[in-house]
């Protein structure tokens, strides 16, 4: 987007401006341009699943590669009206009635609503080389990547509780997994004798690094006593950070998850952030969301969105017609002017004009 378009995107009040443009910001834009609302979207261009070859769980559009399914998305957007500029939002300040977003280089867009949907950044555990095969063999979802890898050699990567449950969610795709104790502490007596149970391998010791055959693909995990252990794909559970630093100056902190995943916006069950005019969507309040999950928050908050701004119209509506052409005082004027002692009220009736006395 050209600075011309900036321009004209900050040359005017949008009805709501929505901060990232993945399937959360965009399934809301297009919910409220279907309604007629004025939509303006800013996004950074850094969607989370970028490295990952397809989406799963989409109906319809199952296995599209998350980039396309964004330019389609935009696409349909545009074509109800909806703006889309390229920036990265560096605050969110409140003036007047308005909230004013700035997007660095004095770049700006003045809002009545704004929907907050950047998502989050997976931090991962550091070990050298995950963070090169993310979203591509190093996953963490069985409902995003677990058929890609179903009866495949699956590694789980031990940091912290969820690994137990990682563990369990896979060995339903495959008969070969094997949990890697690592950092994640010591299991539970009745969480052993699940895992033997079910036939998954335990590998005591911390994870040093991967292995890549001259493929390119993942084909082991090395352990700090420089065994190493064969594996298709290794499974990960990131600490989920979400993306809102920039709303600090609203005094809209980031709040730790009460399952320890990581940090998010708390919202309630439309979107709204307890900050006048603030909603937010997708992954930035729900980091468990998948896509078909953060598209369907954004069209739920857009719906609240859109019922917010019609009581406000409704309310301004009231009051300039107290104060404009059809308040009590106008219309008296106005029958003076044209009725004269014709007009109606009791003044008439009291003192009524000479055809009145005939």
């Amino acid at each position: 987007m050209n600075e011309t378009e900036w321009d004209e995107a900050a040359g005017r009040v949008w009805d709501v401006v929505v901060v990232g443009g993945g399937v959360a910001g965009l399934s809301a834009a297009l919910t409220l341009a279907r309604v007629r609302r004025s939509v303006l979207v800013i996004d950074a261009g850094e969607p989370r699943n970028a490295p990952a070859s397809a989406a799963h769980g989409l109906l319809s559009r199952d296995g599209i590669a998350p980039l396309e399914l964004l330019r389609l998305a935009r696409e349909e957007v545009s074509s109800y009206g909806g703006r889309i500029v390229s920036g990265r939002v560096e605050g969110v300040r409140r003036e007047g009635g308005r909230l004013v977003v700035g997007a660095g280089d004095g770049k700006r867009a003045i809002a009545r609503r704004v929907l907050v949907t950047t998502g989050l950044v997976d931090e991962l555990p550091g070990v050298p080389g995950l963070a090169r095969r993310w979203g591509r063999d190093v996953l963490h979802c069985p409902y995003c990547h677990g058929w890609e890898v179903r009866d495949t050699a699956v590694g789980v990567l031990g940091t912290g509780p969820a690994a137990f449950h990682q563990t369990l969610l896979f060995r339903q795709l495959s008969s070969e997994v094997t949990l890697f104790l690592h950092t994640g502490g010591e299991l539970a007596p009745e969480q052993w004798e699940q895992l033997a149970a079910l036939g998954v391998g335990v590998v005591d010791g911390e994870v040093r690094g991967l292995d890549v055959d001259g493929a390119d693909r993942l084909s082991g995990v090395r352990l700090a006593s420089g065994r190493s252990v064969a594996v298709d794909a290794l499974v990960v559970a990131p600490r989920f950070v979400a993306r809102a630093g920039f709303l600090t100056e609203l005094g809209l902190p980031v709040t730790e998850h009460p399952m320890g995943l990581g940090v998010r916006l708390v919202t309630d069950e439309a979107g709204f952030t307890g900050i006048e005019g603030v909603w937010a969507a997708g992954n930035v309040t729900d980091l468990l969301a998948g896509v078909p999950a953060a598209a369907a928050s954004g069209t739920q908050a857009a719906a609240a969105i859109n019922m917010d701004l019609i009581g406000a119209d409704a309310k301004a509506a009231v009051t300039a017609r107290a104060d404009g052409a059809f308040s009590g005082a106008a219309e008296a004027e106005t029958s003076r002017r044209v009725l004269g002692n014709s007009r109606h009220g009791l003044d008439s009736l009291l003192h009524p004009g000479p055809a009145a006395g005939r």
